[in-house]
């Protein structure tokens, strides 16, 4: 039996003790990690991520009462439910406003309400886009059963409102669509201007390397504090120079306009500089993956990455500075902080047969920092939103 299959059928059975009825069927998205383009999303740039092989399964199955109810396998065993006239901004909150803002955005064509349960193995708060895997499983099970003539870019859309509109986490559109547009062995080359996207083959175990993934331990939140506030500065930096998006400067010396002297002008100055810069990084990662060089060239732009994340975008926290650090000095290629940042996790581009030191190096930096050993893995380009059964 395969992974999906089992997977489904935890779902499946979950979902029959909660409700005490079947499924119409199980469906996954799962997390993503981003090879390089960070923040460049909601700038009209160019990001890079892969899919994992963890993923959020939603079971669910249509209502003729007007209501939604949602359960969790790794929540308290209770059900949210309400009325599909009082979803809200904040109602439902906390997990449950993921889906609901999902079945929100579909009410006109689904008036029974719908029940769903979810069950997942994303790591929430590790910066791998767990909530983007919940709000994607939800769209496109309701896809599949209320409005099949909806596309990929249709539930990218709809997950990405779900979370910006209804729960107030001011996301790009790259979570949304690695956890719907990637495929399995290759790395998604998206432009968040045009939604125009290549996939672009990553076949690191062929190169006798492996990606690994570190979780710092410090969660992160979306919904508030720095990431909006990073946001913010990226328009004001645009507005100053004249422009809808960062992505439409090309040359880091236009962005001496904003080094006016004062304060402000020195941040608005820096986050513009990552923005431009990590643009760059985008590309000449894509250029070396579509020229068939040794992925280990790419190693230095993933760490050049991390020390703008670190320097000029300051989200970076000491433990995932201790991350890279430790594993660059252990013989990664390159590593670097993924997602929000303020937390999160870390990734390293590794020989295949050194993960176990690169993972030692980092585990004794932690025991040095007082930190417990951090969560590692290793992930491979998966496969994106499916139906499992």
């Amino acid at each position: 039996m395969s992974r999906d299959q089992r997977a489904a059928d935890r779902a499946q059975q979950a979902f029959r003790e909660q409700f005490g009825t079947a499924a119409e069927g199980v469906w996954a998205a799962p997390g993503r990690v981003n090879v390089i383009g960070e923040h460049t999303d909601y700038n009209g740039g160019f990001v890079l991520p892969i899919a994992l092989a963890h993923t959020t399964r939603a079971a669910v199955a249509r209502r003729d009462d007007g209501r939604l109810a949602v359960a969790s396998r790794q929540g308290d065993g209770g059900v949210v439910e309400l009325d599909l006239a009082d979803l809200a901004p904040g109602r439902p909150d906390g997990w449950a406003g993921y889906p609901a803002g999902v079945v929100a955005g579909m009410r006109d064509r689904l008036p029974g309400g719908a029940s769903v349960l979810v069950d997942s193995d994303v790591p929430v708060g590790a910066g791998l886009s767990s909530s983007a895997a919940l709000t994607c499983s939800v769209a496109l099970a309701l896809r599949d059963l209320v409005a099949p003539e909806l596309g990929a870019p249709d539930l990218v859309e709809l997950a990405r409102r779900a979370e910006n509109d209804f729960v107030g986490a001011p996301t790009g559109i790259l979570d949304q669509s690695a956890s719907v547009l990637c495929t399995a062995g290759h790395a998604l080359f998206l432009d968040t201007r045009d939604r125009s996207s290549e996939q672009v083959p990553l076949d690191l175990a062929g190169a006798g390397l492996a990606l690994l993934v570190v979780d710092s331990g410090v969660t992160h939140e979306h919904a508030g504090g720095g990431y909006g506030d990073r946001r913010r500065e990226c328009e004001e930096a645009a507005r100053r120079l004249g422009v809808d998006f960062l992505r439409e400067v090309e040359d880091v010396g236009r962005l001496g306009v904003l080094a006016d002297g004062t304060a402000e002008g020195d941040v608005l100055l820096r986050r513009a500089r990552h923005i431009v810069t990590e643009d760059a990084r985008v590309l000449q990662v894509v250029a070396a993956l579509r020229s068939d060089a040794d992925p280990r060239r790419i190693g230095p732009v993933l760490t050049a990455g991390h020390e703008s994340l670190r320097d000029d975008f300051e989200i970076s926290v000491p433990l995932l500075d201790a991350i890279v650090e430790s594993a660059v000095a252990a013989g990664a290629h390159g590593a670097r902080m993924v997602g929000g940042g303020f937390g999160g996790s870390a990734i390293a581009l590794v020989e295949a047969d050194a993960v176990d030191a690169v993972t030692a190096a980092v585990a004794a930096r932690f025991e040095r920092e007082g930190s417990p050993a951090p969560r590692t893995f290793v992930t491979v380009p998966s496969a994106g939103a499916r139906r499992l059964a």
